[in-house]
């Protein structure tokens, strides 16, 4: 028997960690790398730019289109116009022969400009996450 004043230690204390103690910390996924990897989320990023993409070019197109097409319509209204001529070309043939490629290049300007705005604005938000 052990004597009253001397008690008997308690159970010893164990330590438990986990196997996994020793791994590294992992990184945070980037968006960057669910796009590479093609993941669901990277899908999702890469569908909103490319449909924003699809909106801007079809905003440009059907704004070249309708003021393109206005032009005729303004002719089939307004009939006197037809006949008005400037340096000896039918105002008609005037506008929609030479109007037309300013126009092009304006709208092309536009829809650059407003694309690399877009993407921009897409890797900002891909490397804010």
């Amino acid at each position: 028997m052990t004597p009253p004043d001397r008690q008997s230690p308690g159970p010893q204390r164990v330590r438990v960690t986990s196997p996994r103690m020793r791994a590294t910390a992992s990184q945070p996924r980037r968006a960057v790398d669910d796009i590479d990897e093609q993941t669901g989320i990277g899908e999702v990023y890469m569908r909103a730019l490319v449909g924003s993409q699809l909106r801007l070019a079809l905003g440009v197109l059907g704004g070249f289109v309708v003021s393109l097409c206005a032009l005729p319509v303004l002719f089939a209204l307004a009939p006197a116009l037809r006949r008005v001529e400037v340096l000896g070309v039918p105002l008609p043939w005037l506008l929609l022969g030479v109007l037309a490629y300013p126009m092009f290049v304006v709208a092309a300007w536009a829809y650059v400009h407003a694309a690399e705005r877009a993407e921009r604005d897409f890797a900002d938000l891909v490397e804010r996450r």
